[in-house]
C-alpha cells in the first residue's frame, strides 16, 4: 500500500511503497523530535505496546527500534531469537505466532531471514508491521536513516555523487537506499564490490531505468576524489549456502585510502556490523560517522515512524 503522506495505520515493508513528499514527511518529523524535549516526547505514544520479533540477530535495528518506541513513551514487547524462545520452536507458523502477537501490541516490527515474511505477516493482521529485513529482500527503515544522514549533512537528495563499496548481491540495505535515490535527480553512483557481490544484471537496469547513473568501477583506482560519501558494507556471509566468503575479498576501507581518495567535506558511513572490511584506525576521522550520527539517526527515524503510524492523527 502507497503511504502518499498518510502513515497512519500503515505497514512500512518495502521503500517502494514511498513518494518523495511521504520521504520528506518522515525527515521533517525526525528533524522535529530532535529538537523536542524528553517530556513532550514521552506523550507522543503513551499506552501503546510494539512488539518487536527479530528472527536474526541484530544490534542497531533491534536496540534503535526498542529505544524509539520507550522515548515515545510506548511499551515493548521483546522477542530476539524466536526460533528458540517462542513457540516457534514447537512448530507453530509465522502466521499463527503474528496473530497471537496482534492481540498483545499495536504494531509489530519483524526481522526475518526470508525474503517476502515481512510482506506474509503483514496480510494476517490487522496492526501496522514494520520491516526490519526481510532477509536478502529490503531493509527499508535503514535506507530511510542513511538517507536522513546525507540529506542533514549535504541539505538535498539530488546531484550527489557517491561510492558504494560492498556485496550488491546480498545487501537488503544498499538496495532498499539504491531505491530511494532513484526518487530523485542526477545522481551518480560508483559501485565497487567483488565480481561475486555485484548487482545482477537484472537489478542494475532496474535502477538505471529509475535515473540513477550507476558506474561499475573494478578497484580503489578508479574511486573518484570528489564524492559526497562512501557507503561501505560487509560480505552477507550468512546468506552463502556454504562459506565460500572466505576466498572472496573486499576492499579495505582504510586511513591510507581515505587519505588518498577521499576530501575534507564527504562523509563515510556503513551500515553495520563492520567485519575486516574496515580498519578500525579509521575511527578517528572525523569523517566517519558510522558509530555515532549515522547510528542514532537510526533512532530518530524510528522514532518519526512509529509517532506518524501510531500517533494521534490530527
Amino acid at each position: 500500500m502507497k503511504i502518499s503522506e498518510d502513515f497512519f495505520l500503515k505497514d512500512i515493508i518495502s521503500i517502494d511503497q514511498f513518494d518523495k513528499r511521504s520521504v520528506e514527511k518522515v525527515f521533517a518529523t525526525a528533524a522535529k523530535i530532535k529538537k523536542t524535549p524528553v517530556k513532550k516526547l514521552l506523550k507522543i505514544l503513551s499506552g501503546k505496546v510494539i512488539a518487536l520479533l527479530f528472527f536474526e540477530p541484530s544490534t542497531r535495528t533491534f536496540s534503535s527500534h526498542s529505544a524509539a518506541a520507550k522515548r515515545l513513551g510506548a511499551q515493548t514487547i521483546e522477542h530476539q531469537n524466536p526460533m528458540q524462545t517462542s513457540s516457534v520452536v514447537k512448530g507453530e507458523t509465522i502466521e499463527d505466532t503474528m496473530k497471537i502477537i496482534e492481540q498483545y501490541s499495536d504494531a509489530i516490527v519483524i526481522r526475518h531471514p526470508m525474503i517476502g515474511t515481512a510482506e506474509k505477516a503483514a496480510n494476517v493482521v490487522d496492526i501496522p508491521v514494520i520491516n526490519a529485513g526481510d532477509g536478502a529482500g529490503e531493509h527499508p527503515t535503514q535506507a530511510l536513516l542513511d538517507a536522513f544522514t546525507i540529506y542533514e549533512r549535504f541539505g538535498t537528495l539530488d546531484n550527489l555523487t557517491g561510492l558504494f563499496c560492498g556485496d550488491f548481491r546480498y545487501g537488503r540495505a544498499l538496495r532498499s537506499l539504491l531505491k530511494l535515490f532513484s526518487m530523485y535527480k542526477n545522481n551518480t553512483f560508483y559501485l565497487l564490490s567483488p565480481e561475486e557481490l555485484r548487482l545482477t544484471e537484472e537489478d542494475f537496469r532496474l535502477y538505471k531505468n529509475k535515473g540513477l547513473n550507476l558506474i561499475e568501477i573494478n578497484s580503489e583506482k578508479e574511486i573518484p576524489s570528489y564524492c559526497h560519501f562512501w557507503y561501505w558494507t560487509r560480505i552477507q556471509k550468512e546468506r552463502f549456502k556454504a562459506d565460500k566468503s572466505k576466498k572472496i575479498l573486499m576492499p579495505i576501507l582504510s586511513p591510507e585510502l581515505l587519505e588518498k581518495k577521499g576530501n575534507k567535506k564527504m562523509i563515510v558511513m556503513h551500515v553495520l556490523p563492520r567485519i575486516d572490511e574496515v580498519d578500525k584506525r579509521i575511527d578517528k576521522d572525523p569523517r566517519c560517522i558510522f558509530l555515532t550520527t549515522q547510528a542514532k539517526n537510526g533512532m530518530f527515524i524510528r522514532m518519526a515512524l512509529f509517532s506518524l503510524i501510531l500517533g494521534d492523527r490530527r
